[in-house]
């Protein structure tokens, strides 16, 4: 073997020396970020997990508004890349406690039985005005002593929550996406999408409360989502006498 060919074959060995040590590189590092996303989603491989849909308040009939449909899909996209298995059921069929699935709840308490009892259970700091009379206030939420009032299609809230109950290393999280209106249910579970590597670098396993602000939703849909606070503190602490005392009449 001449020199030549011998630093073509060095050549060809060096280079599928690099491919390979470049793929399993990547390959270490996808199966890092799918482990750290299934731990932050409570989504281990093949494990089960529960979309939880509201109704849609505008009718009477059984129906699902079809921004919260798209929120579901944001949803089932992101449970897939997990590589778990989801159940889709309705907000007055479920009949299982805290813990032992991952669960997706979306709509607010008017639309949301089960976002009633998870906010009532968890969240005792936060009000819901459900009044169906139109006002200033239909709609607002109360988190501590702050009041938070909507201008439809222009400046409208939503909470994202991931809470869990009890101390087992093995409890499942449960994620609440807790819109003023439908279209900001949607916003929250693409932020969530787009958001969760960042939100599992900084809170790990532990709950957390964000209240985020959807801009100009007639204009830009469910895509600019602003970040108004992390109200987990406020949220899980009881209300003030004097608010609690104010706003007895909304959703508990």
């Amino acid at each position: 073997m001449n020199d030549d060919v011998r630093n073509i074959v060095l050549g060809v060995i060096a280079a599928g020396i690099s491919a390979a040590l470049g793929w399993i590189a990547r390959t270490y590092l996808w199966r890092r970020r799918l482990r750290r996303r299934q731990a932050f989603l409570g989504l281990p491989e093949n494990s089960e997990s529960l979309l939880v849909v509201n109704r849609d308040p505008a009718t009477a009939e059984p129906a699902v508004h079809r921004f919260d449909v798209f929120a579901l899909l944001e949803l089932a996209a992101l449970v897939k890349d997990c590589g778990a298995n989801v159940q889709v059921v309705t907000q007055d069929t479920v009949r299982q406690g805290l813990g032992e699935r991952t669960e997706f709840c979306v709509g607010g308490p008017a639309s949301n039985r089960r976002m009633l009892a998870h906010m009532a259970a968890m969240l005792p700091g936060v009000r819901v005005n459900t009044d169906s009379e139109p006002g200033p206030d239909r709609g607002a939420f109360q988190i501590g002593g702050e009041r938070y009032r909507m201008d439809p299609g222009v400046t409208e809230y939503v909470l994202l929550a991931r809470l869990t109950a009890g101390t087992r290393r093995d409890t499942r999280p449960v994620f609440l996406f807790c819109g003023q209106r439908a279209i900001t249910n949607q916003a929250a579970t693409r932020y969530l999408a787009r958001e969760h590597e960042r939100l599992s670098r900084k809170y790990g396993g532990n709950s957390f409360v964000l209240l985020l602000k959807v801009v100009n939703s007639q204009a830009y849909g469910a895509d600019v989502v602003e970040l108004v606070a992390d109200v987990t503190r406020a949220a899980q602490a009881p209300l003030p006498e004097a608010e609690a005392a104010r706003t007895s009449h909304r959703a508990t």
